[in-house]
């Protein structure tokens, strides 16, 4: 258990999430999850036979949409702005918004864009397939002239930009590029989740949040043992220009890398590991929502690998409330 200066510090940041409000920028998805029961093998192919229960289909806001939904379960106030197809999904997301209470003016329908909707099929408890139906070509110009007009006319209002990026064809190095110099023109912070194709785009972000694996990618070096990971965050945090470098390193937490500061540890939080669906979308969320609340960079960390703990034990697209994460400070 921590102690209790630390616990305190750590509830009063978590006391002003409510002021707080995050843009989030990115490749909006859905998570659609059926469910069903197997009792037979096809005479077709040797596939199993998934009978779907007729209330075990659901739906859930993904991708950036669902580092949305985290900050909003967590008490913060946000906005999206993103790209969905003009297809039936992109009507149930907007819905979905709606219903949430979730403006919709940053979000725009694209004619002949296929929604990126993935499907889970599972069987007895048991994921047994995932569907994906994507388009992952950048999008018209009209419509990033369209995204660009909304970030530039609202930046003003909010503490920082979270840029969701799932690779799904939104995020042209021209968009980013520019969202970051403006970001910066208005003072404001940008924390991102970056994806491998588009990695270097986003030098000069505030916090930058890879995983080991695209850690290891983007420097060439492989995480073999704490030696090489210094290396490797060293090397990318010289690289990006970026305030700080967070790898994300599952069951062994979090590496932080600052300039002229020594390497800093956050140990994971999880006790029960179900479903890591989701979880990048939980860490980023908490740690941009902690940041605009005036947490330092490790702080941050800490609350998002709370939260990360707590969702990783829930199965599928998953948040985390403000109470699920002070009960899970108060008991360690």
């Amino acid at each position: 258990m921590i102690g209790l200066k630390e616990r305190r510090k750590l509830e009063g940041i978590l006391g002003r999430f409510s002021r707080v409000k995050i843009l989030v920028l990115g490749d909006i998805m859905l998570d659609r999850f059926i469910r069903g029961k197997v009792s037979r093998i096809s005479p077709e192919a040797p596939v199993p036979v998934v009978v779907v229960d007729n209330d075990k289909e659901t739906f859930h806001l993904g991708g950036a949409a669902n580092v949305v939904n985290n900050i909003r379960s967590l008490g913060g106030e946000v906005s999206l702005c993103g790209l969905v197809g003009d297809d039936e999904w992109g009507q149930k997301i907007i819905k979905l918004f709606k219903e949430m209470g979730i403006g919709t003016r940053g979000v725009f329908r694209e004619k002949g864009r296929q929604t990126t909707i993935k499907t889970r099929i599972f069987a007895n408890q048991q994921q047994v397939v995932r569907i994906d139906r994507e388009t992952t070509d950048h999008p018209k110009i009209y419509t990033l002239q369209n995204v660009l007009k909304y970030f530039t006319e609202n930046i003003e209002n909010y503490a920082g930009i979270v840029i969701s990026d799932y690779g799904k064809g939104l995020l042209t190095e021209k968009l980013i590029r520019t969202i970051i110099r403006r970001a910066k023109e208005s003072k404001k912070w940008v924390m991102v989740d970056p994806k491998m194709e588009n990695f270097f785009f986003y030098k000069g972000a505030t916090v930058i949040t890879p995983n080991t694996k695209e850690a290891s990618e983007a420097s060439g070096i492989p995480i073999l043992d704490e030696s090489s990971l210094k290396k490797v965050g060293r090397k990318l945090l010289k690289k990006l220009g970026c305030e700080a470098l967070v790898i994300t390193r599952g069951e062994e937490g979090m590496a932080i890398f600052e300039p002229h500061r020594d390497l800093s540890f956050v140990p994971t939080k999880a006790k029960e590991v179900y479903d890591v669906t989701g979880a990048g979308d939980t860490v980023i969320g908490t740690m941009a929502i902690a940041l605009g609340a005036g947490a330092d960079i490790k702080t941050a960390a800490e609350l998002a690998n709370y939260a990360a703990g707590i969702v990783v034990g829930k199965v599928g697209t998953a948040t985390v409330s403000q109470e699920e994460l002070i009960e899970a400070i108060k008991y360690g």
